[in-house]
Formats: C-alpha cells, sequence, structure tokens
C-alpha cells in the first residue's frame, strides 16, 4: 500500500476517534495531534491498537514512543518503517 493510500485510510480512522469540534481532515499532516485539539490523550490508545490489529505493528518488543504517534506525518513514517 503506498503513502497515499494509508493517509486516506490513517484520515479515515482518526475522523471516527477525533472530539468533534476538530476536523481531522483539515489540519496539516505535521501538526501534533494532541497538541492542536484533534484528538484528546486517551485516543492514543485507539491509535495504537488501529496500529497493532490494522497494520501489522507489533508494540509488546520495542514499546511505544509517543513522539512516532504525534503527527500524521509521525504515524506513516512508523507504518512505512515497521508494519508487516
Amino acid at each position: 500500500m503506498n503513502r497515499e493510500r494509508r493517509h486516506t485510510e490513517l484520515i479515515t480512522f482518526l475522523q471516527s476517534i477525533q472530539r468533534p469540534d476538530a476536523p481531522v481532515g483539515d489540519i496539516d499532516e505535521n501538526a501534533h495531534l494532541v497538541e492542536s485539539g484533534l484528538i484528546d490523550s486517551l485516543a492514543m490508545i485507539e491509535i495504537i491498537d488501529f496500529l497493532e490489529t490494522r497494520c501489522g505493528i507489533d508494540f509488546s518488543e520495542t514499546g511505544i514512543d509517543p513522539e512516532q504517534l504525534g503527527s500524521v506525518a509521525h504515524i506513516l513514517d512508523l507504518i512505512e518503517a515497521r508494519a508487516s
């Protein structure tokens, strides 16, 4: 799957968990998701679950670096580097 398709899939997922007053589709790919108010910190758990189930990323050995989940661009980079 190419980055553009992954981007679309990720944005669709983020729209399902976003705060109602913050439209995910209208943000810069590099905007910090929590700091910009798009999602709350609890939504990070849902992002981790999405990455594990949908993208096949296993965090059990490497742990989770919150910075890798901070923006759409960082999440896409993580998917490209670690997806099975």
